[in-house]
């Protein structure tokens, strides 16, 4: 086969030339391997003769290149022996004057590219100053990250954050100390006096803050780059990370979120940890909606050509702020359990709950989840055995003083505003309760629809039974059985109305509230017969002498003196008892009035006009039937009044 040369012509041999110095650079080898190549390309044709001069070209351009990225480098070098005044300086001008700065960047990538190339490995003397140029950019880079990390640290808002809060405030107030230590916080709202159970803080779809400025975003990611090529990735994560951390601990000081040990939690007074367990529960949403997407936004800009660096630099960062919120919250679960607790409790469940499925989108470290599920875990069994407690200490609640007035126990408003409150959680208390039902197994002859309930259900229609019989007991502290009745009216009414109007009624069905007005109703009547049965039999026929024109006067005017007698006795007493409710109060003196007055106008009738004609009539009839009408206006309004105002209304 014959071989021929062709003339190719000015421009070919110029991408002939081209393409060798290509081949030169990829090469991989001694430089004696080289030149031995080097003399095989030129033996192919004569115009490759000239390839053996590129190797010397090369180095010589690598050289003038590398000596001048390295003569910046030096002039930011505060400890190199350059007199140059710009030596002196300790940090770049990257917003001042970042030309300077892309320039030093730029010698930065020619010295790493010029030993990725292998251009200048084959000079040991030239590879010492490389290593030591490259050492040198890595520590000023390191200082600059840091620096300008936290120079274009934005400081948290909190005021803007708090304004992103949609609260919802449920309130009672403190009960007047009728009961024990257990039951002291909770009673009936009122308008003058409160103490107030946030739900906590919930925030909009479209809250996102800045944690850095976002110019200086460009700045860390070009410098994180370099540093990453030059293999100082360790290094780039811990300036990182340090700076980040200490901003998020700072972070967490603005929310009001202090460093605590177990024991020092534990020995903070209710009123004072009830501040700091509200103000955790705003830290950690506000931390992971708002502070750690962030900070894995963050991450995700100035780290974006490599996953793994992104997530050791996210866990490193986060971890610390996570930690001491977890650490408040294991040693809330371990410390001592009271009924005041509750619903903090609950509300720091809920949120961390939360919070765990964010963790495990956010964390590639294990670690991080399983302490988070262990204090969820934790919390879940602090909040069930405190609820268990509350339902002992409603069953036990042994005080012996009775209400004056016949009026609400304050222990029955503790107990159904708290349950009230309850029926927000009830998601929550239905997964905590769920594998305890045997404790309300006493209930299931009670109520056939106890197996359609929720356990969180079962447990409420427990307590309140606990808190029935409890009051039943207490009503027997009362000697006037009608006191007596007129008190376990207004409990139960007040049970009633209070699971009636909330979504307790949901829970406990229509069905229980239907048996409990029986109740009330079954009340009202003993309260009648005990009460009112003296006064009515003084209006009876028997032994007055038969009709009404032979009724024996002396024993008419005995009747009447008696029926007054009994009617003023039960006035003194009975307005100075309470029946809060205006419909009830209104229902007693309807039944009162259709039970007496018919009778006492019907007695008057046959009898009356016996005495009218006689001397000192007035003595023995003293009221007219709409005397008595009105006066039974005034019973049960909790103001005693004295006779001579029935005297003086009479006249």
């Amino acid at each position: 086969m014959t071989t021929t040369t062709t003339n190719l012509g000015a421009g070919s041999e110029d991408r002939v030339m081209a393409t060798a110095q290509q081949i030169l650079k990829s090469l991989n080898t001694p430089k004696e391997v080289r030149e031995d190549m080097l003399l095989i390309f030129s033996s192919f044709d004569n115009r490759l003769s000239n390839i053996t001069d590129l190797i010397n070209e090369n180095s010589d351009s690598a050289g003038v290149r590398f000596d001048a990225a390295e003569k910046v480098i030096l002039q930011w070098d505060s400890s190199s022996s350059s007199s140059n005044a710009d030596a002196s300086r300790h940090s770049l001008p990257w917003e001042d004057s970042p030309d300077e700065a892309a320039e030093y960047l730029s010698a930065v990538d020619e010295i790493l590219h010029l030993v990725a190339d292998m251009s200048i490995r084959s000079d040991n003397k030239i590879m010492d100053r490389a290593e030591t140029a490259i050492q040198m950019a890595m520590s000023r880079l390191e200082d600059e990250f840091r620096l300008v990390l936290i120079r274009n640290t934005v400081p948290l808002d909190s005021e803007r954050l708090y304004g992103s809060i949609r609260r919802v405030s449920l309130s009672f107030a403190a009960n007047d100390g009728e009961i024990g230590e257990e039951f002291e916080s909770f009673a009936e709202v009122d308008s003058e006096r409160g103490c107030f159970h946030e739900r906590g803080p919930s925030f909009g779809d479209d809250l996102c803050v800045d944690l850095i400025n976002p110019d200086a975003v460009m700045e860390l990611k070009e410098i994180a780059d370099r540093m990453i090529n030059a293999g100082y990735e360790k290094e780039c994560v811990q300036a990182y990370s340090n700076v980040r951390r200490d901003a998020l601990d700072e972070c967490l000081v603005i929310l009001g979120v202090e460093k605590f040990s177990i024991e020092e939690v534990q020995k903070i007074e209710w009123k004072a940890l009830d501040e700091k367990m509200k103000k955790w529960i705003q830290a950690v949403k506000i931390t992971v909606r708002v502070l750690l997407n962030g900070e894995k936004r963050l991450c995700d800009q100035i780290f974006n050509g490599s996953n793994s660096i992104k997530e050791i630099c996210f866990n490193e960062t986060a971890k610390g702020c996570v930690m001491q919120l977890l650490n408040f919250g294991e040693a809330v679960a371990i410390g001592k359990r009271s009924s005041e607790k509750l619903f903090r409790i609950l509300d720091m469940y809920d949120v961390l709950a939360d919070a765990l499925l964010e963790f495990e989108m956010m964390f590639t470290d294990e670690y991080m989840c399983t302490e988070a599920k262990g204090v969820l875990a934790g919390l879940g069994d602090a909040a069930k055995g405190t609820f268990l407690e509350f339902e002992n200490a409603v069953k036990n609640e042994a005080s012996k003083k009775p209400m004056q007035n016949g009026e609400i126990h304050p222990l029955t408003r503790y107990v159904m505003n708290y349950v009230k409150l309850l029926v927000d959680y009830s998601e929550t208390l239905n997964s905590l309760l769920e594998n305890d039902e045997d404790e309300a197994d006493g209930l299931k002859s009670e109520d056939g629809e106890l197996e359609t309930m929720t356990p969180f259900a079962k447990r409420l229609l427990l307590l309140i039974s606990s808190l029935e019989s409890n009051l039943e007991e207490k009503s027997k502290l009362y000697e006037d059985g009608a006191l007596h009745c007129i008190f376990l009216m207004n409990n139960n009414l007040y049970i009633v109305q209070k699971v009636k109007d909330s979504e307790l009624r949901k829970l406990l069905g229509d069905n229980w509230v239907r048996k409990r007005r029986g109740s009330i109703r079954q009340y009202a009547t003993s309260y009648l017969r005990t009460c009112w049965t003296k006064a009515l039999h003084c209006l009876k026929d028997e032994g007055i002498g038969g009709s009404s024109n032979n009724a024996s006067k002396v024993a008419l005017k005995e009747r009447f003196k008696s029926f007054n007698a009994c009617f003023e006795d039960i006035y003194r007493i009975q307005t100075g008892w309470k029946v809060p409710d205006p419909q009830l109060r209104e229902e007693l003196r309807i039944s009162i009035s259709e039970k007496v007055i018919p009778a006492y106008r019907s007695f008057m009738g046959r009898f009356g006009s016996q005495l009218e004609s006689g001397r000192h009539a007035g003595k023995y009839i003293k009221y007219t039937p709409e005397d008595l009408e009105n006066y039974l206006l005034d019973l049960f309004e909790g103001s005693p009044l004295v006779l001579h105002h029935m005297r003086r209304k009479s006249t």
